[in-house]
């Protein structure tokens, strides 16, 4: 509709603009012509002519100034009335700011959300961008529960409607995200400065935690489970890199945000956050693309494949990228490098775990994922695949 009066007093303009153009070469020709009947040629028989009397040339100005003010006045009154129906527009079209739960799931009731975050719910884990806690609904809906500070308390970015209206419009893109590899956001409430984000309850835990049980030998992961969960992750960035639109990027990938299910299936937690909260912490790690530390403006969705790129090493080594070793400058000084030289000095089975070693043809399939890991891991954003073509690169490693 603003675009339909857009056009409409856009072509006013241009008919009243002619209309005066015409109007001002009338009234040069009637002064030509007036002129010229004063003017007497010396050589001429003819009688001179009349001068116009002065009551036709006044009245004559008169309809001429008088449709010259009409047209002016239309061409005003027509801008202001499209000004007006765009702000009029512009403000049906603002999303009001919900109170209360916002529940995107049918098996949350909003009332029983809000009584549930109101006892003290039990610690799952925490991080620089917030805290998980698991609490039961009075239905018996176990949720995951992640206390979101988006700004620091007091801070007059709070109390902005613009700004709460921003942060619900990225809370609710993000609920419309559907993906079997992906954490769905089921519900939020907002308090102050604070949003309480509702997930689905993940009683095996994250992959870290999975991880940590497998160097503890308290878990046997073998290798078609890690290949199965690198192929779910990846398929997870396919879909937030070229299935959505707009294009998400995840920003904080790393095993501690891929939860599984109880089929080992990852689902990636944490999408999109870095647009919620503006202080967002992609603290230096090892799983940080090098870009990251230079400007959080250069992340692109290869810095997502970076990251990747340390945790398909992780699967593959079993080794901890924080682990001292790595700073030894002998190892390269990262776990990328390190694999990276051993890759290229055909020794890459040396860095494969141990406790996956096993047939043939798994160890063909694990050789291959190093060199796809090296190639994740380059330095140059550019050189890095993109999670489309990983996708194929790994399930072409076994049948998925």
């Amino acid at each position: 509709m603003g675009k339909k009066m857009r056009n409409l007093s856009c072509n006013s303009c241009s008919i009243s603009v002619k209309i005066v153009f015409l109007l001002c070469i009338f009234c040069l020709d009637m002064s030509c012509v007036k002129c010229q009947s004063w003017v007497v040629k010396d050589n001429s028989s003819e009688p001179p002519v009349p001068p116009i009397p002065p009551q036709f040339r006044n009245k004559f100005q008169r309809i001429l100034l008088s449709i010259l003010l009409g047209t002016l006045t239309g061409l005003i009154s027509a801008l202001l009335f499209a000004w007006l129906v765009r702000c009029f527009v512009r403000y049906i079209n603002k999303a009001p700011i919900l109170k209360g739960p916002v529940v995107f799931s049918p098996k949350i009731p909003p009332k029983t959300l809000q009584a549930a975050l109101a006892n003290e719910p039990e610690l799952l884990g925490s991080s620089p961008n917030g805290k998980y806690y698991k609490t039961v609904l009075d239905n018996g809906l176990t949720v995951a529960v992640k206390w979101l500070e988006t700004f620091e308390s007091g801070s007059p970015e709070t109390q902005t409607k613009s700004v709460k209206r921003r942060v619900q419009q990225e809370l609710e893109a993000l609920a419309s995200l559907r993906h079997r590899n992906l954490m769905s956001l089921r519900a939020y409430v907002r308090e102050s400065n604070r949003y309480y984000l509702v997930y689905d309850y993940m009683p095996t835990g994250s992959l870290e935690d999975a991880l940590s049980r497998v160097r503890e030998n308290e878990l046997e992961l073998k290798w078609e489970a890690r290949l199965r969960i690198a192929v779910g992750i990846v398929k997870g960035l396919q879909y937030l890199h070229f299935t959505c639109n707009p294009r998400f990027l995840h920003c904080n990938l790393k095993p501690s945000n891929i939860m599984l299910d109880a089929e080992s299936e990852p689902r990636l937690a944490d999408c999109g956050l870095a647009k919620i909260i503006p202080n967002f912490d992609r603290a230096a790690s090892s799983y940080s693309p090098p870009e990251s530390y230079q400007s959080c403006s250069r992340y692109t969705d290869k810095s997502d494949i970076f990251s990747f790129g340390v945790i398909l090493a992780v699967l593959l080594t079993g080794r901890n990228p924080m682990d001292p070793f790595f700073n030894d400058a002998s190892s390269g000084g990262s776990l990328g490098r390190w694999l990276h030289r051993l890759q290229e000095a055909g020794e890459a089975r040396e860095a494969l775990d141990k406790s996956i070693l096993g047939e043939e043809m798994e160890e063909d399939e694990m050789l291959m994922a190093v060199k796809i890991a090296v190639v994740c891991l380059s330095d140059m954003p550019t050189d890095r695949p993109s999670s489309d073509e990983l996708v194929s690169m790994l399930t072409q490693l076994n049948s998925f």
